[in-house]
This record gives structure tokens, C-alpha cells and sequence, in this order.
């Protein structure tokens, strides 16, 4: 057989080895495996100057089912959130099964939508139709909720881009099942999905990545100070509630999650409010303790842990929302927390009411795009330069910075939404709220942390969302006192810096 009819030989075989490795029939959708393939001699043969990765499946993606439900009716809200919440944990269960055994799935792609997106699916249409019986009870029952239920697998795009040049020498070649070694014999890890992301990939293998970091001095300044016009309201008001270094923590989210413990999948850290966990009701909060200076603020304020990628074993490393929501890693401190109330650039603010719900980020970004992210990511001396969804490498000395700045502009009716997002809303190019919203003072969080330089660090986050910094998010109940948010009110409007 002469030359040109083995590499046909050869071409034909890597197509066929990619159309059978590479795609994953999911819920209706298509994913990606992980798989190296030769455009010169073949799998057996010595070259490999064209080895190209194809994406790899990293995770489960589903419909956010909540950004589509109408308006739900008082006397529904508490049955449609826990169901909303149970679905949460259907993917975290399932998100398990798939990483267990996410090889497998790559070589038998049935498996993949027998053992868990059909099922997964099940589940979801159950769900979703005890969300819609709930609403229908009180209200017109939604209709076309149904076709939500289907979740799909998907690769990670950052993680797995192709990387230019061949990979070097035997390292990183294919191995039988397609995944890619490192040319060690204990080199893909522990289990059938030690391989997927490296061995020392972060969280029990779920991320992050090292393409989820950039160093900050790469990064060109990016950050605009806004206009204000006259009659803007300048002024501001600091609380100091402390960095949590009394260590409340719980991965509960009294918000979106109400009454059900383990609500978020990841551990919060916790200032201010020492009563909140998923069952407080308004007069659990109104009674609570407070690590705030001023007792007049027993507002809560959480977010989610940042740890460290060191290997360390934390106290949760057996617990809900920690190792067993694959959140592993030492906890860190924050060494500064500041709380702003800040105004608004085009006239002056109201009192917003207590008990307000706000939440900004979204802890799904990663799912479900970007549009509802929020959260900054910068480094002490650099904070000129603002990033949405890497984490920064900082240099020597310089500390790592995350901020979130909440809606500032309220419907001035509701304390909470069925969405939790709907009642408040940020301030438009302008400056102006949107019509039918009035402006009250804005909660400005900066959170400082002293890590290791280097890609080492992550936050909490539901396991499926692999720890990216987008899914980054805050959480404030406002629980001041009457008295006191004049003060704050009065602050702002008139130009001065209060403590």
C-alpha cells in the first residue's frame, strides 16, 4: 500500500476516533469530551506535531427555572421555594454522580444520559410541576415550565482552550481511554475523574483553573469614576461590623433558600447579624445579636468563604456546603472588611425599609451567562483595574480585593421578589433609577484578603459552577433601626462622611 492510501488510512481513523469520543448526547443538547487526535501517523504512530485538544465535559448545566416563573402569590412563596431549592441539590446530586464517574460517561455516552440527565430530568419535571400546582392554587397555574427540565453537560470553554504548540514530548500524550496523562504512573489522579482537570486542580477537582487567574499588572486600567451632577447626594455612611474572625459560618441562604438548611451548597461567611441562618424570620433578625459597633445596625451581611488551594483539611471537610459540596481548603479570614452606604450621582436618596432583601451576583453565572454578575475581583495598590470573571494574581505586598455594589434604586413597595432580583434594580447609564424606582443609599462591600501570590485561592460555590470568580455574589438584609438609618439618609444627602 503506498503512502497517500495509509495517511487516508490514518485520517480516517482519527475522524473516527473523534466523531466517537467526542460528543455527548445530553438532554438535548451536545458536550464536548476531552480527546487528543493526530493528523499525521496515526494514534500508533511516532508523530504527534498536530496533536489539538477538543473541549472536555466539566459540567452540568440546566435552565435557572426561577427567572422564568411569574409573579408568585404570598401564599405560594414558601412551597415554591423549597421546591426551587430542592432543585438546586437535584443538580448537586447529580453533578456528583457525573464527576464520579466522568470517564466512563466519555466512552459510553448513554451512560451519561441514562445515569444522570435522565433522571436529573425526572426529578426537575417533578418539581416544576409542584411549582406550578402551587401558583395554580392562588393564581393562573404558569404554563410551558416543563420544558426547563432538560439539563445538558458542557465543557468548560476557559479551561479547556487549545494551547498553542504541540504538547511536549510524552507529556500530556493520549492514553487508551482518551484522556491525557502526564507520563507518570499516579500522574491522572485519584478515581475515574482524577484526570479531568489535573490532579492539583483546585477543589476537589472542580476548579478553578489556572485560566481563571491573570495578574492584575497585565491588566490595563479600566475604571471610570462616574459623573455626578449638581444636587447628586455625596455623602457616606461606614459601618464597621467586623472580618467574621468570631467564624460564623453555615451554607444556609435565609434569601433565596428560605427554611431549608444547606440551601446554598457552599459556606458563607457571616458579619453583623448573629441570628441569621435559613430559618430566621424578620423578628428572629430584630432581635439578634450584632458584631456591628453601632447596635442600632443589626443588618446581615454574607458572602461566600474564600479558602486556600494548600491541601489543608477545614473543620467542614466532612460537612455540608464544605467537603461534601466539594468546597474543600482552608477558610480565609478577610484581613479588612469595609461596609459603605454610599448615594446617588443625580439627586438624593430615601430611607430603604427594614428588612429590605437585596442580593447582587448571581451564584450560577457560570451557567447562566453573565448578565445578573457583579462581583470585582483587584489587588491592594491596583484597584484602578476591576475584574468580572478572572481571579487576580497579586504581586508581592499587595493584597487580593473583591467588591460588590448593590442595587441601589428600590420599587418602593416590596422588601423581597418572588425572584429575589425584581424589587430593586441598579441605577441606569445615567445615573437616574428606572421608572417607578426611587434611589436609596448604596450598599458598597470591599472585602481584602492576605493569600499566597499565585493561583491558589477560590470561592465557595455550588459544585456544579465549577469556582468561578464570576459566580462570586453578596447578600444584605437591612435590618437598622429606624433612628439610625435616618442617620445614614441624612449622611448621604448631605455631603458628609460618616462612621
Amino acid at each position: 500500500m503506498g503512502r497517500t492510501s495509509r495517511k487516508k488510512r490514518s485520517t480516517l481513523a482519527n475522524r473516527a476516533i473523534i466523531a466517537s469520543a467526542a460528543l455527548i448526547l445530553g438532554g438535548g443538547g451536545l458536550a464536548a469530551v476531552n480527546v487528543y487526535a493526530s493528523a499525521g501517523e496515526g494514534a500508533a504512530g511516532s508523530s504527534h506535531r498536530n496533536w489539538q485538544p477538543v473541549r472536555q465535559v466539566s459540567t452540568i448545566d440546566c435552565p435557572e427555572v426561577v427567572n422564568e416563573i411569574p409573579e408568585v402569590p404570598g401564599a405560594a412563596r414558601a412551597e415554591v421555594d423549597r421546591e426551587l431549592a430542592a432543585m438546586d441539590t437535584q443538580i448537586t446530586d447529580a453533578y456528583r454522580e457525573f464527576a464520579d464517574r466522568r470517564d466512563r460517561m466519555a466512552r459510553d455516552p448513554e451512560l451519561a444520559q441514562n445515569a444522570v440527565l435522565g433522571p436529573l430530568k425526572a426529578r426537575r419535571t417533578a418539581s416544576i410541576d409542584r411549582i406550578a400546582t402551587a401558583i395554580g392554587r392562588r393564581a393562573e397555574r404558569p404554563e410551558g415550565l416543563g420544558s426547563l427540565a432538560p439539563c445538558s453537560l458542557r465543557a468548560d470553554d476557559e479551561a479547556d482552550e487549545p494551547t498553542a504548540g504541540p504538547p511536549d514530548g510524552p507529556t500530556d500524550r493520549p492514553t487508551d481511554d482518551g484522556s491525557t496523562g502526564n507520563g507518570s504512573e499516579d500522574g491522572g489522579g485519584e478515581g475515574e475523574g482524577g484526570d479531568d482537570q489535573g490532579q492539583d486542580a483546585g477543589q476537589g477537582g472542580n476548579g478553578p483553573e489556572d485560566s481563571d487567574f491573570v495578574d492584575i499588572r497585565s491588566v490595563q486600567p479600566n475604571v471610570e469614576k462616574p459623573a455626578r451632577l449638581r444636587g447628586a447626594s455625596r455623602g457616606t455612611f461606614t459601618t464597621e461590623c467586623g472580618r467574621n474572625q468570631n467564624g460564623k459560618f453555615n451554607p444556609d441562604n435565609v434569601i433565596a433558600a428560605p427554611g431549608v438548611a444547606n440551601g446554598a451548597h457552599h459556606m458563607h461567611d457571616y458579619v453583623g447579624n448573629q441570628a441569621t441562618d435559613a430559618f430566621s424570620g424578620d423578628d428572629d433578625l430584630a432581635a439578634g445579636d450584632t458584631t456591628c459597633r453601632n447596635q442600632g445596625d443589626r443588618s446581615t451581611y454574607y458572602w461566600p468563604v474564600l479558602r486556600l488551594q494548600n491541601g489543608a483539611a477545614e473543620s467542614d471537610a466532612e460537612a455540608d456546603g464544605g467537603g461534601k459540596d466539594q468546597n474543600t481548603g482552608e477558610i480565609r479570614t478577610p484581613s479588612q472588611v469595609t461596609l459603605k452606604f454610599v448615594g446617588n450621582p443625580t439627586g438624593k436618596v430615601r430611607a430603604m425599609p427594614r428588612f429590605l432583601r437585596i442580593i447582587t451576583g448571581d451564584a450560577k453565572a457560570f451557567t447562566n451567562g453573565d448578565a445578573n454578575a457583579n462581583a470585582s475581583w483587584s489587588c491592594t495598590g491596583f484597584e484602578d483595574r476591576q475584574l468580572k470573571d478572572k481571579y487576580p494574581i497579586c504581586p508581592e505586598g499587595s493584597q487580593v480585593v473583591r467588591s460588590f455594589a448593590f442595587q441601589s434604586c428600590w420599587d418602593g413597595q416590596n422588601t423581597d421578589s418572588a425572584n429575589h432580583r425584581t424589587h430593586v434594580a441598579f441605577a441606569q447609564d445615567d445615573g437616574r433609577c428606572p421608572d417607578g424606582f426611587r434611589a436609596i443609599p448604596q450598599l458598597v462591600q470591599r472585602i481584602v484578603y492576605d493569600v499566597p501570590p499565585g493561583p491558589g485561592f477560590a470561592v465557595d460555590s455550588f459544585p456544579e459552577q465549577l469556582h468561578k470568580p464570576v459566580t462570586d455574589h453578596g447578600d444584605f438584609i437591612n435590618v437598622f433601626d429606624d433612628k439610625l438609618m435616618r442617620k445614614v439618609v441624612s449622611c448621604v444627602n448631605g455631603g458628609r462622611k460618616c462612621r
